[in-house]
């Protein structure tokens, strides 16, 4: 492809384009520069591209997108104030074709089981349909892990291209407050998208609860297309920020649809946890259907109803699309069942990592706790290190507020003293909760102690492979599947109880 129409196709203005310039593909990382490569020269918090644009041209780079200050010399400079987002819309035009609809979800939680319901809805539909978070790229046929929520622009717009041409035509994606104030997401018809909810989260990041919204409203305000429905959770748990999204959302003149208890397109009139799920009761287009979910908690029915939500704003029958909810499968690290101990009681693991998701994971299994024969809810979690240090405490006060035992243990602890984090939280959770530092002798302990009547939640790592510990150089990855630990545990204590 010629560089010159490129450039004309993103809209970008420039002097002279090097309309005979051909462009092979496109890099972040100037050791995957190739001859013919646009590279993006761009800042970050620990590497700054611009050092490497010398390396870049040196390896055949044709064009360096930058800001107008950095010096370019053998490419051509294509400038801009915002070179990422300059970077994106040039990219967009070169990797074609893209799915004919996509949709975004961003919300602070809710983010990957919403695309990946969303998925399973068009797919039970009879679409070709796909999502891409932080599972991964999840296609018909089969999973690849990407390892980020958003992954960079490059590999995003490689994945959708890709996904095109394998027969795709519906993907439903995260777009995650980084991807977004970082225009990992740009360039792309975007034809509906989803708001789920907004709590504490990123600060480390993005420094305030203001800056933080923001990030997840150019989804609304700028990424999403003109006039698209927005879908909005408004349920008995909304808040002020689901009010200001619906503002923002108006403001661009998106279609507004809410969900939820309080809905106008989707309500939620009534709820009722059964043995294995529960059952919704819901209002549409004028008429009330009962519906059986067959996942257990509040938020995994917003969540589900929310990605109803999408599959009717982009075209989907109602019939098919309610009849289709009622026979979602669970999400990977999202309340999944790992196993039942020997006693009776059943482990779930979720990724819950804010003091929010935590409570809203324990109140979800809480109706499932056979409190009448003395049943106990076990929670087992931690928090990561080297990420916001506030959230700390607080997790500890959901826990301990909502669980009847709190065993307090290590996430990811990263480049922080893993006791010192331990503390941080237990600071938060008050007399209930004990300590345990290894992750796996955590876990042993709830199973170990858990009785027929129980339930154990392990929380915070859900769908992850492995613990990560050190920064830097000495980062060390260390194997660790909650799922599988707790099978593992499960197991012990079963050989145990025979011997």
């Amino acid at each position: 492809m010629k560089l010159g129409k490129l450039i004309e196709e993103a809209g970008l203005a420039i002097g002279d384009a090097g309309p005979d310039i051909g462009v092979t593909g496109f890099a972040i990382d100037h050791r995957k520069v190739a001859p013919g490569t646009v590279f993006g020269a761009f800042q970050g918090a620990k590497f700054n591209a611009e050092d490497f644009i010398p390396s870049a041209i040196e390896a055949g780079a044709v064009a360096i997108v930058a800001r107008p200050e950095v010096k370019v010399l053998g490419a051509l400079h294509i400038a801009s104030d915002e070179p990422r987002r300059a970077f994106a819309n040039l990219a967009a035009q070169f990797f074609t074709p893209v799915p004919e609809t996509i949709v975004a979800v961003t919300g602070t939680n809710g983010k990957t089981s919403t695309a990946e319901m969303t998925r399973q809805i068009w797919r039970m539909c009879g679409e070709r349909a796909a999502s891409i978070g932080t599972l991964g790229v999840t296609t018909p046929d089969g999973s690849v892990s990407t390892g980020l929520t958003t992954p960079d622009i490059v590999t995003f717009l490689s994945n959708m291209s890709g996904l095109a041409r394998e027969g795709v035509t519906h993907v439903a994606y995260e777009a995650s407050s980084h991807g977004l104030s970082q225009f990992r997401n740009e360039g792309l018809p975007v034809t509906a998208c989803a708001f789920t909810n907004f709590s504490r989260d990123h600060l480390d990041y993005h420094g305030t609860m203001e800056e933080y919204f923001a990030a997840k409203m150019r989804l609304f305000d700028e990424v999403v297309d003109s006039g698209a429905p927005a879908i909005i959770w408004a349920g008995a748990d909304a808040n002020e920020w689901t009010d200001r999204a619906i503002k923002h959302a108006a403001r661009r003149g998106l279609e507004v649809r809410t969900v939820g208890e309080g809905g106008d397109f989707l309500r939620l009139s009534a709820r009722e946890a059964t043995q294995l799920g529960q059952s919704l009761t819901v209002e549409h287009d004028g008429e009330s259907r009962t519906l059986r979910l067959p996942l257990i908690g509040a938020y995994q029915a917003a969540n589900a109803l929310v990605s109803a939500g999408l599959a009717l704003a982009t075209g989907a029958d109602a019939s098919q699309v309610f009849d289709a909810v009622g026979r979602l499968q669970p999400v990977r690290g999202r309340l999944e069942r790992a196993v039942i101990t020997a006693s009776g009681a059943p482990v779930y693991v979720d990724y819950a990592h804010t003091p929010d998701a935590l409570e809203a994971a324990i109140i979800a299994l809480r109706p499932h706790v056979n409190a009448n024969r003395g049943g106990k809810l076990i929670a087992v979690f931690g928090a990561g290190g080297d990420r916001d240090q506030g959230k700390r405490a607080p997790m500890g006060g959901a826990a301990s507020r909502n669980a009847d035992i709190v065993i307090v243990t290590d996430d990811n602890p990263r480049g922080e003293d893993a006791a010192s984090i331990r503390k941080a939280v237990r600071s938060g959770a008050g007399g209930n909760a004990s300590e345990i530092g290894g992750r796996r002798d955590a876990i042993a302990a709830a199973i170990g102690q858990a009785r027929e009547n129980d339930i154990i939640l392990i929380a915070g790592k859900g769908h992850e492979e492995g613990q990560i510990i050190g920064s830097g150089d000495d980062m060390r990855v260390l194997p660790f599947n909650d799922v599988q630990v707790a099978r593992e545990c499960a197991a012990e204590t079963t050989r145990e109880g025979i011997a």
